[in-house]
């Protein structure tokens, strides 16, 4: 038998899995069904690619809320701080910002794809374009090769696979692997989008289209008024309801609610308590105590979210400040420490940043990657039962996967 090792799928763990192998000395086969690499690795971070997280192990591994504590090895093998370094080494500057995010300093992430396809070809990996998978060929519950679409089987020792999860079809992100491990026995766990824009109720968000709030913070609750999850960070108001980094971790939390009888309090002002933030537009409506309301508060909001929270507050948006009542001041006060959203659903799972759900992580070796079920398959990356927060994660998880296989084979 060849001793060939087959990687399916050009993403961010398979070219990272790939090129380590050729520099070790394999004989590697890169199958990609695209036309070229990468090709939803180009458009995370909104074309930026956050690469990791620069935090400790700890925090990446409560950053992961579906089975973390399985990635203790990979992340442990090859760690967050090692994906700098072999990034930093091969000619990427890097720059961090707010929240440990780990980005391209060029804030390109073609730079990011550029660099890791030079490393895989600079090492004599051999890439098969255009080229899709079909089987997994087993014989004795050991991998022997791979049948592709036209037909053509490849025999090989190892397979490491490597397609990526459901979001972004358009990328070859299909759950086309998730097939393949289904015909071996695999079993997969339910498909959801995890780090999804969210649906809301109210009608006013359309308004707001396009605004982005900065250092705020979110807090979900469900019917009940149980805390779900709050962050502090960024977001952003959309036709449809709401998106943005503190919106999108969320969302991973309400996949067992699939997205109902949710809500979301936004703190405009998380750095002024209720007092403190009484006091400040005491000051703002004696500076323009003699305007109308829908006047006076542009040094406290944005001048488009304005007419929303007053509409809410009931205040009549011609009444002059001077002539607000305390019950009316406490009253945007409330607002703006804890403006209501219900949420009502989210967008299709083609939009989301990563699936939830993926290959039981019973039937996966934490320490290889390798399959329980069939010896010399190892699956990696988004495949895996495991999703992240944003902030580099799930790249993280995915750089981690592959070198833990790597070292394995």
């Amino acid at each position: 038998m060849s001793g060939k090792v087959i990687v399916i799928g050009a993403g961010a763990a398979g070219l990272m899995a790939a090129g380590n192998l050729a520099e070790n000395g394999k004989d590697v086969l890169l199958i990609e069904r695209n036309d070229r690499v990468g090709k939803k690795l180009l458009i995370t971070g909104k074309g930026r690619c956050n690469l990791t997280n620069n935090s400790d192990i700890d925090n990446l591994i409560m950053s992961i809320p579906r089975n973390g504590n399985f990635l203790y090895s990979s992340f442990y093998n090859f760690s967050n701080l090692d994906i700098i370094d072999f990034f930093s080494k091969n000619g990427l500057e890097l720059k961090n910002e707010r929240g440990g995010r780990v980005f391209p300093k060029s804030d390109s992430a073609k730079d990011v794809v550029d660099l890791l396809y030079n490393y895989c070809k600079g090492n004599g990996v051999k890439i098969l374009f255009e080229s899709k998978v079909t089987d997994i060929i087993i014989q004795n519950k050991k991998v022997s090769g791979v049948k592709l679409y036209n037909g053509k089987i490849i025999k090989c020792c190892s397979v490491i696979l490597a397609t990526g999860g459901y979001s972004y079809p358009k990328t070859g992100s299909d759950g086309s692997g998730h097939d393949l491990l289904r015909k071996i026995g695999h079993n997969i766990k339910k498909i959801q989008p995890s780090l999804i824009p969210l649906l809301t109720k109210e009608k006013w968000v359309k308004d707001l289209q396009g605004l982005s709030l900065k250092n705020i913070s979110v807090m979900f609750k469900n019917k009940n008024n149980k805390k779900i999850f709050s962050e502090f960070g960024e977001m952003i108001f959309t036709h449809f309801g709401v998106s943005g980094p503190v919106i999108l971790s969320g969302s991973c939390h309400l996949l067992n609610d699939n997205f109902r009888d949710m809500y979301i309090y936004i703190d405009l002002k998380p750095a002024l308590d209720e007092k403190k933030l009484e006091d400040r537009i005491i000051r703002d409506f004696v500076k323009y105590s003699r305007k109308q309301i829908k006047n006076a508060l542009d040094d406290l909001l944005p001048k488009k979210l304005i007419p929303v929270i007053i509409s809410l507050s009931g205040i009549p948006e011609d009444k002059f400040v001077n002539q607000i009542t305390k019950k009316e001041r406490l009253l945007l006060v409330k607002l703006l420490k804890g403006l209501k959203l219900e949420i009502i659903g989210s967008r299709d799972i083609s939009e989301a940043i990563i699936t939830a759900g993926g290959v039981s992580i019973d039937e996966i070796e934490s320490y290889s990657m390798e399959s329980k079920l069939v010896k010399g398959l190892y699956v990696i990356g988004e495949l895996l039962d495991v999703d992240g927060y944003t902030g580099g994660y799930n790249l993280t998880v995915a750089f981690s996967t592959a070198m833990m296989a790597v070292k394995s084979i």
